[in-house]
C-alpha cells in the first residue's frame, strides 16, 4: 500500500475511533469496561476468567474492572454452587441499556465514511477486505 493508501485508511480509523471514544466516554465508560460489558451481553453466564480471557486481560486487572461495574450496578457476580473460587458475570438489565445501540453507532459511522464508494464499491471494499483478512492469523488469547 502506498503512504497515500496509508494515510487514508489512518484517517477513516481515526473517525471512527474518535466517535466510538465518544459515545463511550457520554456514558461514563473506559474502552475496557466497554469492552467488558459488550462482550457479557453476547456471553451470558461468562466465567470470570473467561471475561480476563476475552478481554485480554490479566485475572487481577479483570477483577478490579468488574467490582468498579458491579459497584455501578451495570454486572453482578455470583459464585457457583460448590465452588467459591468460580464466578459467573452476568450483565445487568442496566448494563445492557447503557451501552444498547453502539453497534448501530458504529454501523451509521462507517455507512457515512463508505458512502462515496456506493453500494457496489463497498460490497468491493468488504470483500478485499474479507480476503486480506483470511490471511492474518488471529492473536491468540493469553
Amino acid at each position: 500500500m502506498s503512504a497515500d493508501g496509508r494515510r487514508c485508511a489512518l484517517r477513516c480509523g481515526g473517525s471512527q475511533r474518535r466517535i466510538a471514544d465518544d459515545w463511550i466516554r457520554e456514558r461514563g465508560l473506559t474502552h475496557e469496561q466497554s469492552a467488558v460489558l459488550a462482550y457479557l451481553s453476547k456471553n451470558p453466564e461468562a466465567i470470570q476468567r473467561d471475561v480476563a480471557r476475552a478481554t485480554r486481560t490479566s485475572a487481577p486487572s479483570v477483577s478490579r474492572l468488574l467490582a468498579g461495574l458491579e459497584r455501578r450496578g451495570l454486572v453482578q457476580r455470583r459464585t457457583q454452587d460448590g465452588d467459591t473460587r468460580s464466578r459467573r458475570v452476568h450483565i445487568t438489565p442496566a448494563g445492557s441499556e447503557l451501552i444498547q445501540g453502539f453497534e448501530e453507532a458504529m454501523d451509521r459511522v462507517e455507512d457515512e465514511i463508505l458512502a462515496p464508494l456506493g453500494a457496489a464499491g463497498q460490497a468491493q471494499l468488504h470483500d478485499l477486505l474479507r480476503r486480506l483478512a483470511s490471511r492474518i492469523e488471529p492473536p491468540s488469547l493469553p
